[in-house]
Formats: C-alpha cells, structure tokens, sequence
C-alpha cells in the first residue's frame, strides 16, 4: 500500500526509530487518563473495582494491539486503522473511523489542556482556567512544528520523565502503604484494608461497567504505533519491538499506580478537581514533594497533548491523501510536517477548549466520556479489518510470509470485539457518560451519510 497518492506534495520523513515509537505512545497514553481520571474511576467503582478495571483494560488494549500489530508491519502506511478499515471493512467504516479518531483527539486535546489548567490554580487560584488552556496549547502547536526527527527526540524526552516519575511515586506510595512513611490519619502500616473497605464493588456491577469508558480513555494513545509506522525507518522490526515493551510498561504502571492509589486513597476523598497523585504526596507529608508532582504532571499532560496533534493532524492528512477530504490538507512542509492538516486539528481543538472552559468540573467529564467513546469506536475497527485481512491474505500467501501475526487468529481478535462491545454498553449505566452515547452515535451516523451522499457506496 503506498504511504502518498499525491506528487509535488512533500514527503514525511522515516526518521522514528522503535525507542522513538515507544516513547511516543507512552507520551500518548500517559495524561489525564491516569493522572485525574484515576480518581474518579475510584469514586464510581470503588478502590478493588478500579484495580480490577485498568488490569481488564489493559489486557483488552493488549489483544487490539496483536491485531494491529499485524495490519502495521504488514502495511506500514501514515494513515494506519484509518487505511486498514477503508480496505478491509468499507469506504464509508475508513472514512466514519478517521473522523471518530480525530474526534477523540480533538475533544481529548480540550480536556488535556483544562486539565493542565485546572492543575495550575494550586499555584495560580485567581488565573483563569482559559489563560493557562492557551499558553499550553500554543506550546503543543510549536512543539509539533518541529521536524518528525526533533519531534521524535522531544517527546522521548518529555516521556521518559513521566515515566521515571511514576516509578518514584509507586516507590513512594508502596512505602507508605507498609508504613516505612508516614501517612496522614494512619496510626499504623495502612497496608491494603483501604481496597475492600467500602466492599469489592460499593456501586455493583453497574458501577464497574460504567468506568470502563474512562478506562478506555486512559489507555487511548497506545494506537499511535500504528499510526507512526509510515514515518519509522524500518516498521517490520521497529513496531513489533514497540508493542511488546510499551505494552507491558504501560499495564504495569497503570495496575501498580492504581494498587497504590486504591490502597491509600479512600473512595470519599477520589475525584477529578485535584489529581489523585497529589493529594496522596500531600498525606506523606514529603516536603514540596506535592508541588514537584503537580509539574511532572503537568509536563505529562503536555507530553500526551504533543503525541494527540500529531494524531489528529496525520488523520486528517491520512483523509485527504485518499481524496476523503480536500487535497490541498495533504500538502507537507521540507520539515515533514503536514502543516495544513495541524491548523485543521487545532481550530477544531480550539471550538472544544472554548465549550469547555466555562464548567470545566463538569465538562471534563463528558469530554472525556466522547473521546473515550470515539476511541473505542476506532478500536473496534482493528481486529474486524484484521480479520478480513487475514482472509484475503491466505488467498494468495502462505501464513509464514506475514511477519508479524495476531495469535490464534481470528479467534482472539472476535474475543476482542466482544469486549470492546461490552464497554460501549457500561455507557448507558452512567449519566456523566452518557455524553458519549449523545454525541457519538449521531456523529458516526452522520459520517456514513455524508461519505454515501458524497461518494455514492458505503
């Protein structure tokens, strides 16, 4: 499959390698999935319940990755999914699943940036939230105007001090769970009581069905292998080696720092006003220990905000390269950088962030219940277009020629839809996710109609 359809238009640039491709998806992932959503998953579901539900997510996140890992060594090509489901579902799935996607990020981007905001009032309480939204959007741009080789090497950077962070608060945080540290209103080692205190499941099954959505949230991002596969020097080593490690990172991370936060923080005191890591750094009682994590979340948030406009600008750029959308957004700079299809994603970025900035409490939520929808939607299309594509693939080939293959195929990519269905489901159980439901579904319907009113097939 070629990776350009237009001549004279620029060319991106193969200049990722597979430590840059780990490093992006972990900037992708890691934000306010984890560092404010964390909370509330404890609030709904309770501390085991929220333990239980990033350790179901991450291994559901694992088996989409197997599927994609197929399709990206096989065609690695900038438009990824968004490819793969114009190919091997329909038109009209590629063309509903590349505008699904940059939703996700778009409104993501929003809640990224109010997010970023909201943390700044520990500092800064009489600033208000939009001043802070707009100076880190403005960093985000500038940051993505770099070339993919620079890109590359800054996210790594912004990435791997996330990444050590989180290492030193699970230390920190297993350290006051046994009682080596102190920890506010604990006479003794507060151990791991906090987890069954309220019951396994305080709200039942409906209470954990209903943070799935927010857990898929968290773990959006991890795709952007795929997506990055066009732009790596050499796909076929570089993003089987990438799915492998960032994985297995990111499920440990997120299990761990959820065993810690479940263990020490109780279900009265989760939400997603303050982040969750902080209010926990204050109860040890290190000092500015609290004020240190606030930046590194911060510069996190920036991270993962870098990694979903590069996203969303090459979906764009993915659409018009297959004449989905006007030709001209396909146009790339000498840097590599599709500049045209950038501003596109950041005016949409802007219509959300202004929506949002007048409730920002209560707005977060439902953006992130639209862009967890929207990710999950996108999800869905990776193992049915891996399925068809194995199909097709087995007319002509022997199963030895594929370099990289989904397990127990097609078997484990149905498992796959069938739990990602279930999560979709878990929307209707909550009010504050129903946003999703409300928006996302007219979207997509809207999506498929316009591309048969335009194109004339499905």
């Amino acid at each position: 499959m070629k990776n350009h359809r237009f001549e004279h238009e620029g060319q991106y640039k193969r200049e990722m390698t597979s430590r840059h491709l780990q490093m992006l998806s972990i900037g992708g992932v890691i934000g306010t999935g984890l560092f404010l959503s964390s909370g509330y998953t404890i609030a709904q579901a309770g501390p085991f319940g929220a333990i239980f539900s990033y350790l179901f997510g991450g291994i559901m996140v694992y088996l989409v990755m197997f599927s994609l890992g197929e399709l990206s060594v096989a065609m690695p090509v900038t438009g990824s999914f968004h490819t793969y489901a114009t190919r091997f579902i329909s038109p009209g799935t590629g063309f509903m699943v590349a505008w699904m996607y940059w939703l996700c990020w778009v409104v993501a981007l929003a809640s990224q940036f109010v997010g970023a905001a909201l943390l700044t009032q520990r500092w800064f309480p009489d600033v208000p939230v939009w001043i802070f939204a707009t100076i880190f959007a403005v960093l985000v741009f500038g940051l993505n105007m770099l070339s993919v080789g620079w890109f590359a090497k800054a996210e790594t950077y912004f990435s791997s001090i996330k990444a050590y962070a989180i290492l030193i608060f699970i230390i920190l945080g297993l350290l006051a769970v046994f009682g080596i540290l102190p920890f506010e209103g604990a006479t003794s080692a507060p151990l791991f009581a906090n987890i069954s205190k309220d019951g396994y499941l305080p709200n039942g099954v409906v209470g954990l069905i209903s943070v799935m959505l927010s857990v898929n949230y968290a773990f959006s991002g991890v795709e952007m292998i795929g997506i990055a596969a066009g732009e790596t020097d050499n796909p076929k080593e570089a993003v089987p080696r990438a799915i492998k490690s960032t994985i297995g990172m990111l499920v440990a991370f997120f299990v761990l720092t959820m065993i810690v936060l479940a263990s020490l923080l109780p279900m009265s005191e989760a939400g997603v006003t303050e982040a969750p890591f902080v209010l926990v750094l204050d109860k040890i009682g290190i000092p500015y220990a609290a004020d240190i994590m606030n930046v590194i979340i911060l510069s996190a948030i920036l991270s993962a905000s870098t990694s979903g406009l590069y996203a969303s600008s090459r979906m764009l750029w993915s659409l018009a390269n297959e004449g989905m959308i006007n030709k001209n957004v396909v146009r790339i700079n000498k840097h590599g950088v599709p500049m045209r299809a950038m501003w596109l994603s950041m005016i949409g970025v802007i219509i959300a962030l202004v929506a949002s900035i007048y409730a920002a409490d209560t707005i977060f939520l439902a953006l992130v219940s639209i862009a967890g929808f929207a990710v999950v939607i996108t999800w869905l299309s990776i193992p049915l277009a891996q399925i068809n594509f194995r199909k097709g693939f087995l007319k002509e080939h022997d199963l030895s020629e594929l370099t990289y293959k989904t397990p127990y195929s097609p078997l484990l990519p149905w498992i796959t839809i069938v739990l990602l269905l279930v999560s979709v489901v878990g929307i209707a159980w909550d009010p504050s996710q129903r946003a999703g439901l409300y928006f996302g579904v007219p979207f997509m319907i809207l999506c498929y109609g316009y591309h048969r009113w335009k194109f004339k097939k499905w």
